[in-house]
C-alpha cells in the first residue's frame, strides 16, 4: 500500500479519539448526534449541508462520511453535485467580496 497523507482507516476508528480525554469526547459525539437528528432540518438536508460543507472546509474524512450518509439519507447524486456547487458559490463569493479590500487599500496608496 502506498503512504498517504490521509488514512482512510482513521475515519472507521473516529471514537478512538476519546483516548486523549473521553469527558469531552464524551460530550462531542453527544453533540454531534443531536446536531445530526431529525428536527427543524431532515437528516437528509443535514447530510447535505455537511456534504458541501465538508467540501468547503476540504476535509476528505467528512467527504467519505457525508458522501455514504447522504445516499443513505436518500440523496441523489444530482441532489449531492448541487450542494457542493452551492458550497463552490458561496466560497467564491467570499474570495471576491474581499476584492473589495483590496480595492479600498489600492484606492488608498494611489493607483
Amino acid at each position: 500500500m502506498t503512504e498517504q497523507y490521509y488514512n482512510p482507516e482513521h475515519l472507521n476508528h473516529f471514537s478512538q479519539i476519546r483516548e486523549g480525554n473521553p469527558e469531552l469526547a464524551t460530550k462531542f459525539f453527544a453533540y454531534y448526534s443531536a446536531v445530526f437528528a431529525d428536527g427543524a432540518l431532515s437528516a437528509r438536508e443535514k447530510a447535505l449541508i455537511a456534504l458541501a460543507v465538508a467540501h468547503t472546509v476540504q476535509c476528505p474524512y467528512c467527504i467519505d462520511a457525508y458522501s455514504k450518509e447522504s445516499l443513505q439519507q436518500g440523496a441523489d447524486l444530482e441532489q449531492m453535485t448541487e450542494a457542493i456547487h452551492v458550497a463552490t458559490a458561496i466560497r467564491g463569493g467570499a474570495s471576491l467580496i474581499h476584492g473589495l479590500q483590496m480595492l479600498d487599500h489600492v484606492r488608498q496608496i494611489g493607483m
